[in-house]
Parts: structure tokens; sequence; C-alpha cells
């Protein structure tokens, strides 16, 4: 077996970049899967999750990842999404257009910056599409913003490792620029408190849709957009675990009505 030959880096971020989870949904190309595991381990980023990925494990993979065996074999497969972004306190999903209903948008430094001061609360991830198609509506929905390289028009399309080496790369700058004290101070959102993981989320948003149906406030055959407006709104104020435990009480003492409030037995 051949030396590692690779210099050996020193002042390694690897407390903020451990936080960072890169979640591939779908991958039809078993050799992408193996470019992204060099990709990240070029940057230092160790944590590699797949969302029913295409013809993998495979030999393709493994020769792409030129190195980088050890993160594919520490890979997490998942055969659905919310259960590889679980304990999540913040999801950037990557996109290369806009959708009818407008998401936040972050460039790629914006997002590098957005994630690890998230980190500071627990596990963050950064979201990768199908080759062909990207991300669905649905799968947007888990994610607080939209991240968009700004590549040239006239030829937009980058291959799945090409697009994490870009994103990997500025989150491995900023980590390093605050670790040397040359970025502003990472502080957790919401003053201190931990963010809400993903699956507090999505029971919360579950808890909010059945709350409005209750009320008339939501029709189910004719939805439209209120739910996706909805997660808009809250992804933007970054709620707490506390938060979120308010707004389920209050969503529940709603649903009874007048009648149930200040029985004890229904409290």
């Amino acid at each position: 077996m051949a030396k590692d030959t690779q210099p050996k880096m020193t002042n390694e971020p690897t407390g903020a970049l451990g936080a960072v989870r890169i979640v591939l949904v779908n991958t039809t190309h078993p050799g992408n899967i193996g470019g992204v595991a060099r990709a990240m381990k070029n940057m230092g980023l160790s944590d590699l999750r797949l969302v029913n990925p295409q013809g993998y494990p495979s030999a393709e993979a493994t020769a792409r990842a030129s190195g980088a065996h050890d993160l594919l074999a520490r890979a997490r497969v998942h055969d659905d999404l919310d259960t590889a972004l679980a304990g999540c306190c913040r999801v950037l999903g990557t996109s290369a257009r806009q959708r009818t209903l407008r998401w936040p948008e972050l460039t790629p430094r914006a997002a590098a910056a957005d994630l690890l001061q998230a980190a500071s609360s627990g596990p963050v991830a950064l979201l990768f599409g199908r080759e062909r198609t990207g991300l669905t509506n649905e799968e947007l929905d888990r994610c607080q913003a939209l991240v968009t390289i700004p590549t040239h028009p006239d030829y937009s399309s980058l291959n799945l490792a090409a697009a994490v080496q870009v994103l990997t790369y500025e989150l491995r700058l900023a980590a390093l620029e605050a670790g040397q004290g040359d970025a502003a101070p990472v502080e957790s959102p919401g003053g201190g408190e931990v963010g809400a993981p993903h699956e507090e989320l999505e029971r919360f948003y579950a808890h909010l849709e059945e709350t409005l149906q209750v009320l008339d406030f939501l029709d189910p055959d004719n939805p439209r957009h209120l739910m996706r407006r909805l997660r808009r709104l809250f992804a933007r104020a970054h709620p707490s675990v506390n938060e979120v435990n308010i707004l389920r009480g209050i969503l529940t003492h709603a649903a009874r009505g007048p009648v149930g409030r200040g029985n004890p037995e229904r409290d």
C-alpha cells in the first residue's frame, strides 16, 4: 500500500466543520458519490449522508473517491430525507433556480457563514438533489434557505461533485478565518438558545397544518401555498426548542376551542 504523501494540515477547524452534514438525495451515478467524498475530505468535512442512492455501493464510487475511502465507509445510507436530517438545527438546500414561491437565497460565501454560525447550536446540513432534476419543492420545504452558485448564465450546469467542492471550500475558508480571529464572533441564534432540530420543526408544521384545518382556516382540498409560506415565515425566525414548544401549546389550546379552555379534565 502506498504511503500517504499529502502534507499534514495544522490548526484544523474540526469543531465547526465536524458539525456540517452533506446530504445527497437520490444520486443516480455512484461515481459522483465518490467524487463528493473526495471533495469533502479535501476540505476537512466527514459527515456524508445518502438518501436512496442508485447503484451504491459500487467500485466506481470507490475509484472516484481516490483516497477518501474512509469517508465512504462511514457514509450513512437513509431510506428517507427526514431521517437523514434528524437532529439538524439548520438546513440549506442547493438549487440552480428559484421556484414559483421564492425561498430566501444565499450565495455560497453567505451560506458558509450562516451554517457555521448555526453549528454552534448543533448539527447543520447542506442538501444536494438529483443530478438532472435537483430537489423537489417538497424536499426544499425542509430547508430554511437556498444556496445558488453564481455560474456563467450561458453554461450554468455543474457536476454534483464540483458543486460540493465549491461549497465545502467556502465552508473551510469561513472556518479558518473564524479560527484566526478574522471573522465576526460565532454566536448561536436565538440569544444562545438551542435551535429546534429538524424533526421537532417537522412535528410543529404537521401540528400547525392539522390545527389550521380544525379551525377551517386551511382547506386541505385547496391548500395553495399557505403551508409553504408559513414554513418560510418560521424559518426566518429560527425558533428554539422552547419557542416551538410554546407555539405547539398555543395550537393545542386553539384547537380545543372556547369549550375546552380552563377545563382541568381536558388539560
